[in-house]
């Protein structure tokens, strides 16, 4: 697979996650509105952003980077699962804006998941014979 192609994608899904840190991470009246219909606030809103930033900074170190895409799919998965039962499309007249880039992320993270399988192959065999 072509690493420029990794790269973008790892780099798309990064930003992404980075750029909702500063709205979990100050208490944006968005946020605090999302995480409040989801009845996790403010717990749920802070362990989102904590995850969310490990989570970017394993998508930009390549030697973790499968694992980044993992951790990023099942971040979105719950985002995307979240706007389809819970909050609708459009949050606060958003007009989907944050369910797209939920499906941004979860495309990104899918890409380089499967570009990038058999290094996740190698460190879950890896971890298997330290354990």
């Amino acid at each position: 697979m072509n690493k420029k192609m990794l790269w973008i994608a790892a780099v798309v899904a990064a930003v992404v996650l980075l750029q909702t840190l500063y709205f979990k991470f100050t208490a944006h009246p968005d946020s605090v509105y999302i995480f409040s219909t989801l009845e996790v606030e403010p717990f749920g809103r802070i362990m989102t952003g904590v995850f969310e930033l490990i989570t970017a900074g394993f998508l930009l170190w390549p030697r973790t980077r499968p694992l980044g895409a993992l951790a990023g799919i099942g971040l979105m998965s719950g985002a995307i699962a979240s706007h389809l039962f819970i909050l609708g499309i459009s949050v606060h007249n958003d007009h989907g804006f944050l369910f797209f880039l939920a499906c941004l992320v979860f495309v990104a993270c899918g890409f380089i998941l499967i570009a990038e399988r058999a290094k996740l192959t190698a460190f879950v065999q890896s971890l298997r014979a330290r354990f």
